[in-house]
């Protein structure tokens, strides 16, 4: 079930793009939303019956498609399988510009499909070669999908440059660790194969990967082709990139950082600790300034990312649950905003929010209220999935497993 989940979204984009750029907007689309759904329904059924994909993939070096799910991966791969739904169903009423609309949820269809496969990754390298394969169509959304007025080509550049540039540290990392520790294999690297290694080694890796993967996160400082791309991307793009690829980043740490390598971990975990508070007060901030509806969802999304991290470098058990129950909710609320932004910038023409406008409740209450819901789920009210997510992280830094002090203070910060 595992290897036919990553499979079919792999094969309906191929053949989207390959013959489809004949079909109708709406049948790409009915085309789409039928292979997320199906692919939602094996990742659920996978997750639920432990299904184990494994073979050889290079016997000569010892590499294998080893492919599983368990309860880290699993909640990410239903997320990145529902929203890839929600996504398809945006292109009924938005018609993609630049190119054909088989081309545009071919290009959806084969980022669910790298997301999936990196989700149930069980080898190191197997992971890298479908997370870089997730990149390029979404590149290819940002850079031919994507709004011109935005400047949609620089946009498009600066998420390859950034985002490639991090996969080489990344890369680099995981070589590194490979070598050192003589398999590529997950479980047997985080059952103390990666632990055996020598403190500089595993720390070069754990350095090397931090640098990577901050990038994809991302962390304060390496944030800047996030509200671009934001901006510039098409409503179904940036659905994608905030509830998909974003967690592909943090889901990596707890992969090849946190759980192999916890004593190079907790020596890192207090400087990704200050980035990630740091980006939580600069996205609040520029969110209290920011006219563009898009791009303040997007500095919400660089807050957000700092409680996961946050969570993530406090080290408790109940700091890696806090971070799986942000990204989820983050991938749920972030989703939806970007939804109805789309919507808005569709029905006005932008989204300007100095320009006055008649109140959304009352020309569309279903869209108005479907935009309250969400700011109130991304600003933190009680009973909603982002209170939650936030109380947990901040819970888990005031009981942090190192650091006490500093992560106290952060806590405050935060």
């Amino acid at each position: 079930m595992i290897g036919l989940a990553c499979v079919l979204p792999l094969l309906l984009g191929a053949v989207l793009l390959g013959g489809g750029t004949e079909l109708s907007g709406r049948v790409a689309a009915r085309a789409g939303l039928a292979g997320a759904l199906a692919t939602l329904g094996l990742v659920g059924v996978a997750w639920g019956s432990g299904a184990v994909v494994d073979f050889p993939w290079l016997p000569t070096l010892d590499l294998r498609v080893h492919l599983a799910l368990d309860g880290i991966s699993g909640p990410l791969a239903v997320l990145a399988a529902a929203v890839t739904a929600a996504a398809c169903l945006t292109t009924w009423s938005q018609q993609p510009r630049g190119g054909s609309s088989a081309t545009f949820v071919g290009c959806l269809m084969l980022t669910l499909a790298g997301a999936v496969a990196t989700f149930a990754a069980r080898d190191a390298l197997l992971f890298v070669v479908a997370f870089e394969l997730v990149l390029v169509p979404m590149w290819v959304l940002i850079d031919r999908f994507g709004d011109a007025a935005a400047d949609r080509r620089r946009a498009g550049w600066m998420f390859v440059l950034y985002t490639v540039g991090g996969s080489m540290f990344m890369l680099a990392g995981i070589l590194l660790l490979v070598v050192s520790a003589g398999t590529s294999d997950l479980e047997r690297l985080a059952g103390g194969a990666a632990a055996a290694l020598p403190f500089p080694i595993a720390m070069t890796a754990g350095v090397l990967l931090t640098l990577g993967l901050a990038v994809k996160v991302p962390l304060l400082g390496v944030h800047a082709w996030l509200p671009r791309a934001h901006t510039a991307a098409p409503t179904a793009g940036s659905m994608m990139l905030a509830a998909v690829l974003l967690k592909l980043g943090t889901y990596g740490f707890v992969r090849l950082v946190a759980l192999p390598m916890p004593d190079a971990w907790r020596r890192i975990a207090p400087i990704i600790a200050i980035l990630a508070v740091a980006g939580i007060i600069v996205g609040g901030l520029v969110c209290l300034v920011e006219h563009d509806l898009k791009r303040l969802v997007a500095w919400s999304s660089i807050a957000h990312m700092g409680f996961v991290m946050l969570a993530l470098a406090a080290g408790q058990v109940i700091g890696f649950g806090a971070a799986l129950y942000g990204n989820i909710a983050h991938g749920v609320i972030s989703a939806l905003l970007f939804a109805v932004a789309g919507g808005l910038k569709h029905r006005w023409h932008g989204d300007r929010l100095d320009v006055p406008r008649d109140a959304v409740r009352d020309v569309s209450p279903r869209l108005g209220f479907a935009l309250l819901l969400g700011l109130a789920a991304s600003l933190g009210l009680p009973a909603l999935a982002g209170f939650w997510a936030e109380f947990l992280t901040l819970l888990s830094a005031w009981q942090p497993a190192t650091d006490r002090t500093l992560f106290k203070v952060l806590a405050a910060f935060a």
